[in-house]
């Protein structure tokens, strides 16, 4: 196998004997995924037990150690089926479940956090690694975070911050849709203005520059989550997960999630062109019909579209997604409706409210306002985040 352009933390710390050695007699606890892997495929659990570290527990965020689980689906692994250790699960059936007890690090000397991000504020892997660092710093257990690459990049941001009132395990953190961060700087960031302190240090990349997508790197894609099956899913993901927070299918139970989207009532021709009036960048739709195998509107025909991105640079998938909201609104008012189940362990607020992260943006799309305007007010609200933003970046070009 070719050496990749970019080394992942992982990679980094195997490479470093003196590293290794100050960990060598610790024991340590692990949290990981299928996408904790080397860049010849071998998973950290096996990677570091033959670097000669004493690996006695496991930690495993939502979907599970091995990503068995389906999105939301609690989690109840105690034992980990392939390396034979001891397992906690991160995502149970309640929220207090998300951050591990202190009888599970009291026996700890430190504990490595290895996870492949997406570069949305959706994805609750990076929360998981933060109420880590928090649960540690209460249990004076150090933590090192292995830093992998934002797949989207490390230069755009996009999109508005969570507010107070409608934090969630979607959105712990005031952090915009598109972070442009890594987990290592989001471990930082954590740190130093978001009260998850602890002692901790991040193994960092080697080679990564923020100009590069996760095909620029060279590392080897592993699905980080069931319904994450490649890169151009991540692409749309940012903007796309909103469709959550709706009756539509976001494409889960088909072979192209989020890319693909629809439900049975839309008339996917006028959502073209609604969407093509707006003539955003980067962007063409192709209008299909899909039956989701499981989840919403499972094997009912849905109309809709497939998103195909011409040019990820220029492309917005936050614009695209809140003109996809404001368009359905617009011809489908008295269908499209949002999703008022439960969602991530909340009762009381709508999960769209916890997706967009300000309920008056939700309100501002049912008045009728026009999507393009109200994303285009973003970059003027997160000055202080761009601040404290830059505060935390370890990468620089």
């Amino acid at each position: 196998m070719n050496r990749p352009v970019v080394a992942s933390g992982l990679d980094h710390l195997l490479e470093n004997e003196g590293r290794l050695n100050e960990l060598r007699g610790r024991r340590i606890g692990l949290l990981v995924n299928p996408t904790s892997v080397t860049a010849d495929l071998s998973h950290a659990i096996e990677a570091l037990r033959q670097a000669g570290l004493n690996v006695v527990r496991l930690f495993g965020p939502e979907h599970g150690v091995r990503a068995d689980a389906q999105d939301m689906e609690a989690v109840d692994e105690t034992v980990d089926p392939l390396s034979g250790l001891p397992c906690v699960s991160l995502y149970g059936h309640t929220y207090d479940s998300l951050r591990p007890d202190p009888h599970h690090l009291a026996d700890l000397d430190t504990v490595i956090c290895d996870i492949q991000d997406v570069g949305a504020r959706y994805y609750t892997y990076v929360y998981s690694i933060g109420l880590m660092m928090d649960a540690c710093g209460d249990a004076d257990v150090p933590v090192v975070v292995l830093d992998r690459p934002n797949p989207l990049g490390g230069l755009a941001v996009e999109g508005n911050l969570v507010l107070d009132d409608c934090r969630s395990f979607v959105g712990m953190q005031p952090l915009p849709n598109r972070h442009g961060m890594t987990p290592g700087e989001l471990a930082h960031f954590f740190h130093r203005f978001g009260g998850w302190e602890c002692e901790f240090e991040v193994i960092q990349l080697a080679r990564w520059k923020r100009s590069m997508w996760y095909d620029d790197t060279g590392l080897p894609w592993v699905m980080p989550s069931p319904n994450m099956p490649t890169l151009d899913t991540a692409t749309v993901y940012p903007g796309q997960c909103l469709l959550e927070g709706t009756n539509l299918s976001e494409g889960r139970g088909t072979t192209r999630p989020f890319e693909l989207f629809g439900a049975p009532f839309v008339d996917a021709q006028a959502l073209v062109s609604y969407l093509e009036d707006l003539q955003l960048p980067g962007v063409a739709y192709r209008p299909t019909a899909f039956r989701p195998t499981f989840q919403k509107h499972a094997a009912q025909t849905c109309r809709g579209m497939q998103i195909h991105v011409t040019d990820r640079q220029s492309f917005s998938s936050l614009a695209l997604s809140y003109g996809i909201l404001a368009g359905l609104l617009k011809l489908h008012g008295d269908q499209f409706q949002w999703r008022t189940e439960a969602y991530e362990f909340v009762v009381d607020r709508l999960a769209i409210d916890l997706l967009i992260g300000d309920q008056d943006l939700r309100i501002a799309l049912e008045d009728g306002a026009h999507p393009l305007e109200i994303v285009e007010g973003f970059d003027a609200a997160r000055t202080d985040f761009d601040a404290r933003r830059e505060q935390c970046l370890l990468y620089h070009e």
